[in-house]
């Protein structure tokens, strides 16, 4: 897309946001052309920068999350502060921090001080449990907002015991989707408004919405899942993990008769294991014993054009290289990062809305402080 047709070509978002919440709603917002400016503490900036690996004096982390920004460093807590950055905050559609409740407000940049100067500012505030209630001054983390919301607790090993997930789904799904969500709506109701808005996003709130399934079954029944007794929970053997003869394994869910059917007749199953009401821990140990009898890379073949619901498990590297995600472009697009060059990370933004070149770089620290002083000159 031309940068000059893209959606968000035309705003500037001020980032105070440190880690991966907020600089990734800020890399999204960034993708589909918004001027992204971040607000760094001297000396060390986002922490994310120190983490490792590293490419140069960054790590590889921070320059997937910060391909395309722009960087100020400055002390927010210097006399001068608020003065300096006046003139950026006047013009700017859009804020996001993600500092505990009342921070923002001590530093002179809460939300009612900065409406004064400007009333359309769209501010969004990222926190693990939000601005109000008994947690929200709660130290946490993604892990922590999982257990607390019942969502870990329907993962669990062969031992019963939850189980770490690999995927930080609080911080992303629970904190930068509500996050970049909202901020559209904010500036959509602005265009018929002219006022901007303050967002509350709390990640433990949004992680409910994950939940859905298990919600219902609890006001329904009165009572909670158990981990790996339930439909999506590991309870169904056409819902499972199963082990292959070459000691990798399966993700199997053919939860429709149509794909149960076709998965059975591939297993050679015999047939009181495929009726419904057939036991479900000997309809398990049936289905292990047949997958569990040929290579991952046999049931592969076996499987393709079978519509059975099923999936090798792969790692990260292989499915970078599946011909699926290369055929899609996923990542065609690239970051430089300090003499290495390193696939961007694909956000959810279509094709289309997306104004980044193809390659583009984080920004060092500070690298753009004299922002600042350009603005108050215009």
């Amino acid at each position: 897309m031309n940068p000059q047709t893209a959606p968000l070509q035309d705003l500037m978002v001020l980032d105070f946001s440190t880690l991966l919440p907020g600089p990734l709603a800020g890399l999204m917002l960034a993708e589909a052309g918004a001027r992204v400016i971040k607000i760094e503490r001297p000396g060390r900036g986002d922490e994310m920068r120190s983490y490792v690996p590293r490419a140069g004096d960054n790590s590889i982390n921070f320059h997937l999350l910060n391909r395309g920004k722009q960087s100020i460093a400055i002390d927010l807590k210097a006399a001068d502060a608020l003065l300096r950055l006046r003139p950026l905050l006047e013009r700017a559609d859009v804020l996001i921090e993600q500092f505990r409740p009342g921070v923002m407000e001590s530093l002179g940049l809460g939300y009612e001080s900065l409406r004064k100067i400007n009333p359309r500012l769209v501010y969004c505030s990222i926190t693990g449990w939000g601005q109000n209630g008994p947690k929200s001054r709660v130290a946490a983390h993604d892990l922590n907002y999982m257990a607390e919301t019942g969502t870990l607790g329907l993962s669990a090993d062969a031992s019963g015991a939850p189980v770490v997930p690999p995927v930080l789904a609080a911080d992303i799904a629970g904190g930068t989707y509500p996050a970049v969500i909202n901020i559209l709506l904010a500036l959509r109701q602005r265009e018929r408004t002219g006022q901007g808005a303050y967002l509350d996003i709390a990640m433990g709130d949004a992680l409910f919405t994950f939940a859905y399934w298990a919600i219902g079954n609890t006001v329904m029944t009165g009572e909670s899942p158990k981990p790996g007794g339930d439909l999506v929970s590991g309870g169904s053997p056409r819902y499972r993990i199963y082990r292959t003869a070459d000691a990798r394994y399966i993700a199997a869910a053919p939860l429709e008769d149509k794909f149960w059917d076709n998965f059975c007749r591939l297993l050679e199953l015999p047939l009181p294991m495929r009726a419904a009401d057939a036991p479900a821990a000997e309809v398990v140990a049936a289905v292990q014993a047949a997958i569990g009898s040929k290579t991952a890379e046999q049931w592969r073949v076996l499987f393709t054009g079978q519509d059975v619901c099923c999936s090798i498990v792969e790692d990260v590297q292989q499915a970078m290289r599946d011909p699926h995600t290369v055929a899609r472009g996923l990542f065609e697009r690239t970051v430089y990062a300090e003499g290495a060059t390193i696939p961007a990370l694909p956000v959810p933004i279509a094709p289309m809305f997306r104004s980044q070149s193809a390659m583009a770089s984080a920004p060092q620290l500070g690298e753009h402080s004299t922002l600042v002083q350009l603005v108050s000159d215009r």
